[in-house]
């Protein structure tokens, strides 16, 4: 006698019982079963005898609520849910009377799932899976998804999934219950050659007929062992004969052990899985993306918009300089004129410590000609800071050629729009003469261009010195401001103020206002930062939505496929490739969002830019929102993920 492959020892399953009040079920009422290597044995009873109870536990389906279960000798209790898994992939394959399959697989794809888990390549699984269907005689069914294939056919597309690792235990319950005469004795024919191979086939049915193909029956009532004969082979005449035997039917050779699959290719499987989810459910897929979509996108547009901003703002004060303080008159009232700047001033201003330079300015707009060309402009009378102070080069010849107030020398350095106008393109400018309110000048450099400012074109400006400004064009010692550059940005507070003491007291009150760029720059920043942090959290709240949809449509996903986690877990999936599964779907899922998501923000900035909106795009703002769309998907993911990978197999196959 072969050892016992297969020992049960008082084996009881109850259920319920557990709240206050709740009257337990005992189903199975203290089995005592031996089952060996190579044995044919039926399991026979009547409905609500406990037979299919019986063959989830055999199949470490269902944990027994007391006994012993022993497998080659080794107490199946010792096993956590992964062992479990590895056990019911390497020993066991099942035969159900509802077939099992998963409908969106086709019949290659569903007998290679135990493999697929078992972590074989796709080529091996391939090949294993043709070979075990055109033994069973469905060579040209390979690619029929269920609904495509009659009831034997799907039933020998189970077989086939429990041979695919190997089949050392084939579990069939009620396999001919939904089939007709003819398919049925097919099957019967096909479990009696796996026997005759060599391999242990426990079959549960209500029908004795069935149940006599067996070497060993096995009788159950009200949950006990009532009966246990063997010896007998298949008695003639139960069954019709098949009305075609599938050609060359022989138990294919045990698979090869087992491995483990690489993340790689796990990941692969995952996707691949993942992708056929979406494409099945595209309204609901395409639903749950658009809130992604939105919210990356949102993150995306509202950081450059205010990116683009900022920069605008720093451009535009930059014009100005960006480590210069402007002291102005004040004006006190619409019909009082302010007590004008004086060149005094601007003396008592460069003694103070931290002070670089103070260049006076003053400026009227003037006419200016040469030829039969003219043009209103505005005229600065300045020093040669003024450059300096303003962060502004010439673009071609010089600039003015001192620091003296009084120079009287009549030369001009012109802005990009009047050397258009007066000289148009192709003619030189610097060396020519032009007439600026009748008084000649002498050009002697043109002022890299800055453009448009606050609505004011930067470049329509003439710079001649400040002494012939006021001795030949202005006729007046008023300056309109004074430039102040200061040495050390660390000292601008305290320069600023200086400043203002030293006016006062030189000028006898407060008529005067200054504007330092720094602390300009440094107040636009921090409203800024609010701005972004404000957007920022709307942004957020929008993928959080996103993320919520996401977690409510992977909840829908694990309900619609329980019984397709439980036949992925019937079939030796362990906990964490469920887990894997669902959270590989929700990672996709945001993953394409987010994707779509910055496609779209890019767009629509790219339109805001046409507009004529400052737009100014981050690399590391696209690939933040990006990240968190995808860790959105892991963060609703994982909760829905988790729920399916802790559902009991058993209950699973029989869930919707």
């Amino acid at each position: 006698m072969k050892p016992a492959l297969i020992e049960l020892r008082g084996i009881r399953r109850r259920y319920g019982g557990q709240g206050p009040g709740e009257a337990a079920t005992e189903v199975l009422r203290g089995i005592d079963l031996d089952i060996r290597d190579g044995e044919f044995v039926a399991i026979v009873g009547a409905s609500g005898s406990g037979k299919s109870t019986l063959m989830h536990i055999l199949g470490c389906l269902d944990p027994a609520t007391a006994g012993s279960y022993r497998f080659e000798g080794r107490d199946v209790a010792t096993l956590d849910a992964d062992g479990l898994a590895r056990l019911r992939r390497e020993a066991f394959g099942f035969v159900f009377q509802g077939y099992h399959l998963i409908p969106t697989e086709s019949a290659s794809e569903n007998v290679q799932i135990p493999a697929r888990y078992a972590g074989r390549p796709a080529s091996w699984r391939s090949a294993r899976a043709r070979a075990l269907l055109a033994r069973l005689g469905l060579a040209d069914r390979l690619s029929h998804r269920p609904r495509q294939l009659s009831g034997g056919q799907q039933q020998r597309v189970c077989i086939a999934r429990a041979l695919m690792n190997g089949g050392r235990v084939i579990l069939a319950d009620e396999p001919t219950g939904a089939l007709d005469s003819a398919s049925g004795a097919e099957v019967m024919a096909l479990l009696q050659e796996l026997a005759a191979a060599g391999h242990t086939i426990v079959l549960i049915t209500h029908d004795p007929g069935v149940a006599a193909c067996a070497r060993r029956v096995v009788h159950m009532r009200d949950g006990r062992i009532v009966g246990d004969t063997g010896g007998g082979g298949p008695a003639p005449g139960h069954l019709p004969e098949p009305a075609q035997a599938a050609p060359g039917v022989a138990a294919p050779e045990p698979a090869a052990p087992m491995q483990v699959a690489s993340a790689w290719t796990e990941l692969i499987e995952s996707l691949r899985s993942a992708g056929r989810v979406m494409r099945l459910n595209r309204l609901r897929t395409a639903l749950t993306l658009l809130g992604v979509i939105i919210g990356v996108a949102s993150v995306i547009v509202m950081l450059a918009v205010v990116r683009g901003s900022q920069q605008a703002v720093l451009a535009q004060m930059d014009t100005f300089g960006t480590r210069t303080v402007f002291v102005f008159p004040r004006w006190i009232s619409e019909r009082q004129r302010p007590r004008p700047l004086r060149l005094a001033d601007a003396e008592a201003i460069r003694r103070l410590p931290h002070v670089e330079q103070a260049s006076p300015y003053a400026e009227q707009t003037m006419l200016v000609r040469r030829g039969s060309a003219d043009f209103s402009s505005r005229i600065g009378g300045t020093t040669q800071g003024f450059t300096r102070a303003l962060n502004w080069p010439a673009a071609s010849g010089a600039l003015l050629p001192n620091e003296d107030e009084h120079d009287l020398s009549k030369v001009a350095v012109i802005g990009e729009t009047v050397r258009r106008h007066l000289f148009g393109d192709g003619v030189q400018a610097v060396g020519a003469d032009i007439l600026i309110d009748k008084v000649p000048f002498r050009v002697i450099g043109v002022l890299a261009p800055k453009g448009q400012t606050g609505g004011q074109d930067m470049d329509d400006r003439i710079i001649v010195p400040l002494g012939a400004a006021r001795a030949r064009l202005f006729g007046s010692f008023d300056l309109e401001r004074i430039d102040v550059v200061i040495r050390d940005m660390a000292h601008a507070a305290e320069t600023e103020a200086a400043i203002v003491r030293t006016l006062a007291a030189l000028r006898g009150g407060h008529d005067f206002e200054t504007r330092n760029q720094a602390q300009e720059i440094r107040a636009r920043a921090q409203a800024d930062s609010t701005l972004t942090l404000m957007l920022g959290l709307i942004a957020a709240i929008s993928l959080l939505v996103g993320g919520i949809g996401v977690m409510n449509v992977m909840l829908m996903t694990v309900r619609e496929r329980v019984r397709e986690i439980g036949i992925c877990m019937a079939v030796g999936a362990r906990q964490g490739d469920i887990l894997r599964q669902f959270l590989v779907e929700a990672v996709l899922l945001t993953g394409l969002g987010g994707t779509a998501g910055v496609a779209s923000g890019l767009a629509i900035g790219a339109l805001l830019m046409l507009a004529g909106v400052p737009v100014s795009f981050s690399a590391v703002a696209v690939t933040a929102a990006l990240g968190c769309a995808v860790a959105t998907g892991l963060v609703f993911g994982f909760m829905p993920a988790r729920q399916a990978a802790r559902l009991a197999p058993v209950a699973a196959l029989s869930g919707p």
